[in-house]
């Protein structure tokens, strides 16, 4: 079941201080890393992160149903950050598409989610669609 089919949707309500707690549990472990991640050098930083995001891309497809090929996965996002080495030959525009969606979600969650940026998104996935945006 999906969260817009619950029968509360959208009005669901949580437990701020057991929420709290948890972040705060991730915040410090997430600092820890980053600490990690800087004494371990920027080619094998730059490794990590591409593993990392390359292992995201692909779980986020499964969970929805899809298995997307991991060497282009890899290879997509390597391209989209700049790891000149790490990128093949030519991917998928799906796989592509999957990628370049992912990563504006994740690396830019603090922009607005506006019309244009889904729609961007949308095309991103469906690039043979023709849509438009109405004003």
């Amino acid at each position: 079941m999906y969260i817009h089919e619950l029968s509360h949707w959208p009005y669901f309500s949580w437990d701020q201080p057991r929420i709290a707690a948890l972040l705060i549990q991730v915040r410090h472990k997430q600092g820890r890393l980053i600490g990690a991640m800087e004494s371990i050098g920027f080619h094998l930083c730059e490794q990590t992160v591409l593993q990392v995001l390359t292992q995201d891309v692909v779980k986020s497809s499964e969970i929805e149903g899809e298995i997307l090929d991991v060497s282009q996965v890899r290879s997509s996002v390597a391209r989209h950050l700049g790891i000149e080495q790490a990128a093949l030959g030519l991917i998928d525009q799906h796989v592509d598409g999957v990628v370049e969606m992912i990563l504006d979600a994740t690396q830019h969650f603090d922009q607005p989610l506006t019309q244009e940026r889904l729609f961007s998104w949308y095309m991103a996935l469906f690039p043979e669609e023709k849509i438009s945006l109405k004003k």
